[in-house]
């Protein structure tokens, strides 16, 4: 058994363990009678606390975290910058501009226009950066488009926020981009779903392009890598897996830049055998900071986005000072 598949068996039993816990754990506890009653009969009270509640927004958090996983992945393999993450290109940014941009036009009256504006909006930000990487060529020209993008999908989005006639929609955008996955349900899940698969299918296929992109631009072309697909390829997945996941929960940050870093020693940063247990990783991130969050005695919910950053932080700070040590010795 190879090294990687220990790992994704590993990750994939704490996920499961994660999500046994979120299903069964909440701010309402139930008595034994509860839970016989939730297991016993579909159709009581508990049965539907636990699965169409609990059980759907804990899947949803878990297919949303492995999205920012596997696009920060990818987006650290092709920009051969262990800092990228999926908000770097303007991705995240321009799919919560489609999103804010629908809200404050009333379209939440139409179940799932707000997920398709998200989707329109990260699609915009993928085409728009696939054209860029063809007359950029360094990676730190692209990282600056998306920087420009991200900062002008930001500025954008304030603006609509604060042209917004409406305190209603001014709230729904606000809580729209501190990123939360309250109230969903298998329907967000049949959302983001197939994205994400479509999303791992192009990685899967520039997978072997970002492990030759270690070699360097150069190198990797006298290969006979056919670099222009290879960042086709990868933006396509980054941008549909964001999407994907902006479209579920808003923007959620520091997932998709830590996940990958928490992997990389296990897979000895090869780019493409990072892309499943990274995918993984993320996913277990989200499933336990969503049950933090909901379990945090507070007199609101907490934010996923915000819980993410107040924990991920310092964690990354950990991740930072260990890999400075090791490139000093």
């Amino acid at each position: 058994m190879s090294g990687m598949v220990r790992l994704c068996l590993i990750l994939g039993l704490l996920i499961a363990a994660a999500l046994a816990l979120a299903i069964l754990m909440g701010e309402t506890a139930f008595t034994g009678a509860q839970y016989g009653a939730a297991f016993g009969d579909p159709t009581s009270g508990p049965a539907e606390v636990l699965w169409q509640v609990r059980a759907a927004r804990a899947v949803c958090v878990l297919v949303v975290g492995a999205a920012l996983g596997l696009a920060g992945a990818v987006m650290q393999g092709l920009l051969r910058n262990p800092l990228a993450d999926p908000g770097v290109l303007g991705v995240s940014a321009t799919g919560a501009l489609g999103a804010a941009l629908a809200i404050v036009l009333g379209a939440a009256i139409v179940p799932g226009l707000i997920e398709i504006s998200a989707l329109t909006g990260a699609a915009l930000a993928g085409g728009l950066l696939i054209v860029a990487s063809r007359a950029m060529r360094a990676p730190e020209a692209l990282i600056l488009f998306g920087v420009a993008l991200s900062s002008f999908a930001g500025a954008a989005t304030a603006l609509i926020f604060n042209l917004s006639p409406s305190p209603i929609a001014q709230a729904e955008v606000m809580s729209w981009l501190l990123g939360s996955v309250q109230n969903r349900s298998w329907i967000d899940v049949a959302w983001v779903t197939p994205a994400l698969i479509v999303a791992a299918v192009f990685a899967v296929l520039s997978g072997q392009g970002l492990r030759m992109l270690t070699l360097g631009d150069e190198g990797a072309a006298s290969s006979g890598l056919n670099m222009g697909r290879l960042r086709a390829f990868a933006l396509i997945a980054a941008a549909l897996a964001t999407g994907a996941a902006v479209a579920a929960a808003g923007v959620i940050g520091f997932v998709g830049l830590a996940a990958p870093h928490l992997v990389r020693a296990a897979v000895r940063g090869d780019a493409k055998r990072i892309l499943a247990p990274s995918a993984l990783a993320g996913g277990l991130m989200l499933v336990v900071a969503d049950l933090l969050a909901r379990l945090t005695p507070t007199d609101q919910e907490l934010k996923l986005g915000v819980f993410t950053a107040l924990i991920g932080a310092p964690l990354f700070a950990l991740i930072a000072w260990r890999a400075a040590r090791e490139w000093r010795l």
